[in-house]
């Protein structure tokens, strides 16, 4: 696991010395040398290496890495160049077209995104190839509840989506004035239709920025 910037440093060093960590540690340890565990490990902090706590202004929080080979790189709902677009993403491409009028990309890699402040996070870090959810429970969920409380207690503006009932849970937790918590169905091709296609939520964003007097995100992911 690689170091993290110094913004989450600061905010979440005391998670480092907590008993949880020290097992989690020891677990996740333990899968990368015996198992095919994703992403590869120097890239589970990528969301937080590319954008630093004070950097925040939207978090898009997915559940667990894809578990495909070549799919994860540490970035919720984001796939290197080269990878097919998973269709929760293609769906997330569909309502930035109908709310923008931008066009759908030939690939899924979402850094552009990131580097404009975009924390994308999943809850678990970590996933054994080929079976979802099978880093659950080790405690990865302790650790990104305390991102998300380090967000919830900045004093600036940040948008929060939460798609789906495991991220919607996690509204409990926010109650900052300054910021704006917006919630959807998730993209999946499962339930995308039950009210994530409409929820204008990249809308609602840019437009919250904006009356804050920050840069609006660029949402349009470039052909490669």
């Amino acid at each position: 696991m690689s170091a993290l910037p110094k913004g989450w440093e600061s905010a979440l060093s005391g998670e480092f010395k907590k008993p949880y960590y020290a097992q989690l540690y020891k677990s996740i340890k333990s899968e990368y040398s015996t198992k095919v565990v994703y992403p590869p490990s120097d890239e589970i902090f990528t969301a937080f290496n590319l954008t630093d706590l004070d950097d925040v202004k939207v978090l898009i929080l997915g559940q667990d890495p894809y578990h495909e080979p070549g799919q994860a790189h540490g970035l919720s709902f984001s796939v290197k160049p080269g990878i097919q677009i998973p269709p929760s993403l293609l769906n997330i491409y569909k309502e930035l077209q109908d709310e923008l009028g931008t066009y759908i990309p030939n690939n899924g890699y979402l850094t552009k995104w990131a580097n404009q402040g975009v924390l994308m996070l999943n809850t678990v870090l970590t996933v054994r190839a080929h079976n979802a959810n099978s880093h659950k429970g080790m405690g990865w969920e302790e650790f990104t509840d305390a991102a998300i409380k380090a967000l919830n207690e900045l004093d600036k503006p940040v948008v929060y989506m939460l798609w789906g009932s495991p991220a919607q849970k996690k509204a409990s937790m926010l109650n900052n004035k300054k910021q704006l918590v917006l919630k959807a169905p998730h993209p999946s091709p499962l339930s995308s239709y039950r009210g994530f296609f409409g929820c204008n939520h990249f809308i609602k964003c840019n437009e919250f920025l904006k009356a804050n007097g920050l840069v609006e995100i660029d949402w349009q992911i470039e052909n490669i």
